[in-house]
């Protein structure tokens, strides 16, 4: 399947969220936060329906921090278990949908069985095009700066590089989604107003939407809502804002 391409400007190219609220949602409820997590799920699945059909050609999910091992034990192993069910149950229709999944993070840690998961779906998507779904698992923003300093002193040491060639872009292609767009709009739901450790570097322009809608229960409504506080924001990067107008102008023109 080809490339959908979005010639929206008031659309953003990529999108980055945290899904937060699945165990509030339970709670609320008086189900087992476990119940929550797997009502998040749906959520998931429609938001990236809707971000392929609207031509949003990449979405990065915050599944897994790599703080969540501190977590209950047994809320963690259902959370392993759930990825798992999910990917095997998922793969197949993202793949029609041509979805390519990517997965950030150290997944060393995780069991074989979802370390295998991980590697079928990557393979058996990679050549999609439509929609690159990254999803963040096991992931830190500060562990991606750490390893990407360790690669820049590993060639400084051997020679590869000298010290004058690391630059913010040397530094920015040792990182994670190095081969996409920097993210343009950032969803937080649940109510918490803080990044946590997502994509700390990557995001140093976005702009940051958060919402008290919980997870499993952010729709197309909802999504519909952050896309349209988007298209409000001017986005400068440092420009002033006659700046941005001005070459919007010509642009339109």
């Amino acid at each position: 399947m080809t490339t959908q391409q979005n010639n929206d400007q008031t659309l953003p190219q990529h999108v980055a969220v945290v899904m937060d609220g699945n165990g509030r949602w339970a709670k609320k409820r008086f189900l087992p936060r476990t119940a929550g997590h797997k009502a998040g799920v749906k959520a998931t699945r429609r938001l990236v329906e809707l971000c392929a059909i609207k031509g949003i050609g990449a979405l990065t999910l915050f599944a897994f921090s790599s703080e969540n091992w501190s977590r209950p034990d047994q809320e963690v192993s259902s959370l392993m278990s759930l990825f798992v069910s999910t990917l095997n149950s998922e793969i197949n229709k993202l793949h029609e949908q041509g979805v390519r999944i990517c997965f950030i993070g150290d997944r060393t840690r995780f069991s074989e069985n979802l370390q295998a998961s991980i590697a079928a779906a990557e393979e058996k998507t990679a050549a999609n095009t439509r929609l690159k779904l990254n999803i963040a698992a096991n992931y830190g923003g500060r562990w991606d700066i750490v390893n990407a300093v360790r690669s820049l002193s590993r060639k400084l040491a051997d020679g590869d590089i000298s010290e004058e060639q690391i630059t913010e872009q040397a530094f920015t292609r040792e990182l994670c989604l190095v081969d996409q767009p920097e993210p343009d709009l950032f969803i937080r739901t649940g109510g918490e107003q803080r990044i946590s450790n997502f994509l700390l570097w990557q995001i140093a322009y976005t702009e940051l939407f958060f919402t008290d809608t919980l997870w499993p229960e952010f729709n197309d409504a909802a999504f519909d809502e952050a896309l349209d506080w988007y298209a409000t924001r001017q986005r400068r990067f440092g420009k002033t804002g006659d700046q941005v107008g001005d070459v919007q102008g010509r642009q339109a023109g």
